[in-house]
């Protein structure tokens, strides 16, 4: 069965379970970074979004979808964000967020929240915000809606690392590649075939096909927070040639078992990505259409 024969109802309790059990592993297995290039990365994506629209600093924020906080627990290091609160449907992922904030002492609210039924009052936020999180959720209309609700007048929308429909097929031709090229891969790395391939951390496996419900082109998040009463919509493309390297190095290395990965190999994908989203951003992103792109960002405000 695949995600679009499912209710809402179970698509929300597929997502539920799946991040639950992914929770604990969800930082090592992509590489979030609390550090001084996870902070880059996270306000650079914002700043981005924003265009030349204020960076801050924004009283109180609400992260939809928050995960193991990787977007509220940088931006409160960064004092972009003041008071915050970090929300998603999995307890088990807010619990990782609250030990990283226990372990990086900063303070913030976690609540578990549908994004479709927020439990705050009106214009309670100055920033809503979230890191590819609208394509798990089943209803967006309801969802915007929610959003622009709680925002206050003047308050700004940001969501990014959505997957954009165009992006997502291309992204395919180097998956597919990778998919032929493993059992060399792993002979030249002399790693062992994974017990589990295709996992993501410790999830179960038979969830992953059900938990993405979308994929967009541009104008499907425009149409979203016109929707909603929002205004000054902008909508942004962002990596192409890192991601197709990413998903590419990702295929071969979850067919692999983890341990047996040699760190100059790490070491390569890792600053491999960095190099081409620089190219990426410097040279594709202000020239091509926004559809080409993997990920997809928009913002927008609340007059």
């Amino acid at each position: 069965m695949s995600a679009d024969q499912l209710t809402a109802d179970e698509i929300r309790d597929v997502n539920t379970r799946y991040h639950d059990t992914a929770a604990e592993h969800y930082d090592a297995k992509w590489g979030i970074d609390f550090g001084a290039e996870g902070n880059r990365q996270v306000v650079g994506k914002l700043r981005k979004a924003l265009g030349g629209r204020p960076l801050g600093p924004f009283e109180r924020s609400l992260e939809i979808g928050a995960g193991t906080g990787y977007f509220t627990l940088n931006l409160l290091r960064a004092g972009i964000v003041r008071d915050a609160v970090a929300t998603d449907i999995s307890p088990g992922m807010l619990r990782t967020l609250e030990d990283n904030a226990r372990r990086l002492r900063v303070p913030v609210t976690t609540r578990v929240a549908d994004g479709e039924d927020l439990p705050f009052e009106d214009e309670s936020f100055n920033l809503v915000f979230g890191h590819a999180v609208l394509h798990h959720l089943p209803d967006l209309r309801r969802a915007f809606a929610e959003f622009a609700r709680v925002l206050r007048p003047g308050g700004t929308l940001v969501f990014a690392g959505e997957p954009s429909r165009v992006g997502d097929r291309l992204a395919a031709v180097p998956k597919r590649a990778a998919v032929r090229a493993a059992p060399v891969w792993r002979a030249l790395m002399r790693a062992r075939a994974a017990r589990n391939p295709g996992g993501h951390g410790d999830s179960d496996p038979s969830l992953e096909h059900h938990v993405d419900v979308h994929a967009f082109v541009p104008r499907d998040l425009e149409s979203f927070a016109h929707g909603a009463g929002l205004t000054d919509t902008r909508v942004r493309g962002e990596e192409l040639l890192a991601n197709w390297f990413g998903w590419a190095n990702r295929t071969l290395e979850s067919s692999a078992e983890q341990s047996d990965i040699p760190w100059a190999w790490i070491q390569y994908a890792y600053r491999g990505y960095l190099l081409l989203q620089q190219v990426d951003s410097r040279l594709l992103e202000p020239r091509l259409p926004p559809a080409v792109f993997y990920n997809l960002m928009v913002s927008a405000r609340r007059l």
